[in-house]
């Protein structure tokens, strides 16, 4: 059985390891960052786990996770985005309440009740922030998706997910009164600071390049 720890390192990797198209491990200090440690703490925990046979790993070098490894990064991430769906449907938590919660769930180890949560929930395929929900096998949809900030003035958009998951993030986003679904025209963009104006619900909005660069839209 794994420590709360090496569960957290494993979603930590597999998450930056699908940051990019085609990208297939991290460095340390991208690790440590991603984490808020010490690049030396996380040397140290990659070593344990390489022991482990879960991470392929040179010291200070590149980690990637090995199949073993990469398995129990989507059981946890399989369970964190069911205990967020239930408490976002069921218990009425806020989007940007669950995630907290759902990092605290995640490391129960019954598979009969994680399972028993997904029949519940009439096997959801995406979680309240748009991200997609391992099956009981491990498959996940793996949908090419742009962000607000692909689209160009005149076109119309509909939200689907977000790439932060953070509550001040999230909290910005309903203000502007996005939620999944929603429809967005992209009216201007202003060339002196990037600054995009889009229609939102009939309000005019004008948002940041990175707050649109975080939107995932179709």
């Amino acid at each position: 059985m794994l420590t709360t720890t090496e569960e957290n390192y494993l979603k930590a990797l597999f998450h930056l390891s699908a940051a990019e198209v085609g990208k297939k491990n991290a460095g340390i200090n991208e690790l440590a960052i991603f984490l808020d440690l010490r690049p030396a703490t996380c040397n140290e925990m990659c070593k344990r786990l390489k022991e482990k046979q879960l991470v392929d790993y040179e010291r200070y070098g590149k980690v990637s996770l090995t199949e073993e490894g990469k398995h129990h990064a989507i059981v946890v991430i399989r369970k964190h985005r069911l205990w967020e769906t239930f408490l976002y449907e069921k218990l009425h938590f806020t989007w940007d309440e669950v995630h907290e919660v759902a990092e605290q769930l995640e490391h129960i180890q019954s598979v009969k009740l994680i399972d028993r949560l997904d029949e519940f929930l009439s096997y959801p395929r995406y979680d309240p922030h748009g991200d997609p929900i391992p099956d009981a096998k491990g498959y996940m949809l793996n949908e090419v998706r742009n962000t607000l900030a692909d689209i160009t003035t005149g076109e119309a958009c509909k939200m689907v997910g977000v790439k932060d998951n953070s509550a001040p993030f999230l909290q910005h986003v309903a203000r502007i009164g996005l939620s999944l679904g929603t429809g967005i025209r992209v009216n201007r963009l202003n060339a002196f600071d990037l600054t995009i104006e889009i229609d939102v619900n009939c309000t005019t909005h004008t948002v940041s390049r990175k707050f649109a660069e975080h939107i995932l839209v179709v």
